[in-house]
């Protein structure tokens, strides 16, 4: 028997090759908008949690604007927020201090693109998170999905004494897989 080396084995480097302190708070005190925490796990087929995934988002900032050359209003985003966050998970699963943020155009209601690393899969998969108190079927993405499946990409908002939650866990594979998008 050959021994399994990184390229072939997709993992478990996440938490110590790419996940950073710090690296899920993309907020500071002078950032714009409604702050919030996402919050989820990672299941796999059996829905048992996955505990060295990697979550990784990239958002607008409240005004819909993300820092990045692409974004034609780049130079209008806010400059204390930083769009992209890392979070590794563990038996409690991913955590994300942020804030809301802004439809960007065309869609009408706000979402966060997402990327999730984990081992064992060779390619990593991209989804979308929506929130429970919009309209997403307004969002020409989420309109086009499946109405029995759209459910998976949508957090849910908790009011709690530290702020607002949206929870959201990400099912790799099996019954309320989450939506994966091919690239």
């Amino acid at each position: 028997m050959r021994a399994q080396y990184p390229s072939q084995t997709v993992g478990p480097f996440f938490a110590f090759a790419l996940v950073r302190e710090g690296g899920n708070v993309l907020v500071n005190e002078q950032t714009l908008g409604e702050r919030i925490t996402l919050k989820g796990r990672v299941l796999d087929g059996d829905n048992q949690p996955v505990d060295d995934a990697l979550v990784e988002i990239w958002q607008a900032d409240a005004q819909g604007r993300f820092r990045h050359p692409a974004d034609p209003q780049h130079a209008q985003a806010d400059p204390h927020f930083k769009g992209f966050g890392r979070s590794g998970t563990t038996g409690e699963g991913f955590c994300f201090q942020t804030i809301k943020p802004g439809p960007v155009p065309p869609s009408p209601v706000p979402c966060i693109a997402v990327r999730v690393f984990a081992r064992g899969m060779l390619i990593h998969a991209v989804t979308r998170v929506y929130f429970s108190d919009h309209d997403n079927t307004q969002d020409p993405v989420f309109a086009g999905l499946d109405p029995a499946r759209r459910q998976t990409l949508v957090a849910q908002r908790c009011e709690l004494p530290g702020g607002v939650v949206y929870r959201w866990d990400i099912r790799l594979q099996g019954e309320g897989e989450t939506i994966f998008f091919d690239l």
